[in-house]
């Protein structure tokens, strides 16, 4: 029997011919990740296991995103703690104010990740490095301690579910809206420690930002990883980015999936998750009377330059109704930059938003827009869990860009098509 292509990368960081679904390896790791959150519990962990020294300091990430620049005296611990590590094994990937970024927009754009790679990162959304082609999927911290020491970790080499994309996205629909039709058409546990693997001409459509996007909710469906094929897009993407030489994988073509699952893409509309699963999605065009009091356009979801692009046409030269908090926040300073050199950040203020620095923030209920009860908030983020970004009686709808931004005018979810007239 043939193989998808997890199971072909798994197998060659394993140094194995072939594996199976179910079998457990042990693979070889391209790279280790992990944030101002998970790291400082990987440090304890490695330290209590006896470790003094890293696998290969080169291949080790360490992002400050959460809670930078520091909210509080715990998070600045957090981040010390990280900063001493860092430069006691000297960790070639540190980043830190200045040079952070959200992890899962940061390290794609400075090609610290590749594809063919296989990745482990202390981050459950971890799993958007398949947008490159790489199996990437998040860990326990105890296992990042692990990853950071040897260089490999154990997996069970998960089962497949493929997903036929055909056609082409409509005006203003993206690929967040893909994969929120994809969550609510499975549900939440609809692809547990399933390899989720997109195939199809639809792929070819699709942008990078898309693939990103999509590949970064996998795990909201329970996968272990998405994934999509290596095009031209791809290898563009990559072309004098990546510091390793891509390795290309193309599934077998008689690999086995569980199941196929067709998706025209010229069909999806734009959709929001409502309270409180990602899988809980309704046509956005269905909510237009929930009223909202703030908006997040940003995280490692869509906080790249499409998002930020998408956000700049909707709110050039309109103001954000009066009661909403719009609060916008682009991936990296890369992206920041681009957003100021662009006049977007300028766009964004006339308009009466707020532009932060790089940080997940809100996304977790860290800081930068944390809900109070009773408030409602349209987020491009990727959770919406009871108390995800605030008080257990505020709301989180997840929606795309686009979405995020027209109802930031109207002060009520809106499609982004009514705000386009």
């Amino acid at each position: 029997m043939g193989m998808t292509m997890t199971q072909k990368i798994l197998a060659s960081h394993a140094g194995l011919p072939s594996v199976s679904a179910g079998q457990l390896i042990q693979a070889k790791l391209d790279l280790v990740l992990g944030n101002d959150i998970t790291t400082p519990v990987a440090i304890n962990e490695f330290r209590k296991a006896g470790f003094d020294t890293v696998f290969d300091r080169s291949r080790i990430a360490i992002v400050l995103d959460h809670f930078v620049p520091n909210k509080d005296i715990k998070a600045a611990e957090q981040s010390k703690q990280c900063r001493d590590f860092a430069c006691a094994h000297c960790v070639s990937h540190f980043y830190d104010v200045g040079k952070m970024g959200i992890e899962h927009a940061l390290l794609p754009e400075q090609g610290v990740v590749t594809a063919g790679d296989c990745i482990i990162g202390a981050d459950s959304h971890t799993c958007t490095y398949g947008a490159l082609g790489a199996f990437s999927t998040g860990v326990g911290s105890t296992d990042m301690a692990a990853g950071m020491a040897t260089g490999m970790a154990w997996f069970k080499v998960p089962a497949a579910i493929r997903f036929h994309l055909t056609g082409s996205l409509p005006a203003n629909v993206s690929g967040k809206d893909v994969i929120l039709t994809i969550i609510g058409k499975i549900g939440v546990d609809g692809a547990l420690y399933r390899s989720m693997e997109f195939t199809g001409p639809g792929v070819a459509s699709l942008s990078m930002d898309d693939r990103f996007c999509i590949c970064n909710m996998a795990i909201e469906a329970g996968a272990k990883n998405g994934i999509f094929p290596v095009d031209s897009k791809t290898m563009a993407y990559m072309e004098g980015r990546c510091e390793r030489a891509p390795v290309v994988f193309t599934a077998d073509p008689d690999a086995e999936y569980e199941r196929t699952i067709e998706i025209d893409l010229s069909k999806i509309v734009p959709t929001v998750a409502c309270p409180h699963l990602p899988e809980n999605t309704r046509p956005t065009s269905q909510l237009g009377g929930v009223r909202i009091d703030q908006v997040v356009i940003g995280s490692c979801t869509n906080g790249r330059m499409e998002d930020m692009e998408t956000a700049y046409h909707i709110l050039k030269g309109r103001t954000v109704a009066p009661g909403v908090r719009c609060i916008i926040i682009p991936a990296t300073m890369q992206i920041y930059r681009a957003c100021v050199q662009r006049g977007y950040v300028t766009a964004f203020i006339d308009a009466g938003a707020v532009v932060s620095t790089p940080t997940c923030g809100p996304c977790l209920g860290g800081y930068m827009g944390i809900l109070a009860a009773g408030e409602r908030c349209v987020a491009t983020t990727n959770r919406n869990f009871v108390g995800r970004m605030g008080h257990v009686d505020s709301e989180v709808y997840l929606a795309s860009p686009a979405t995020a931004a027209a109802s930031a005018l109207t002060g009520y979810i809106t499609d982004p098509k009514e705000a386009a007239k």
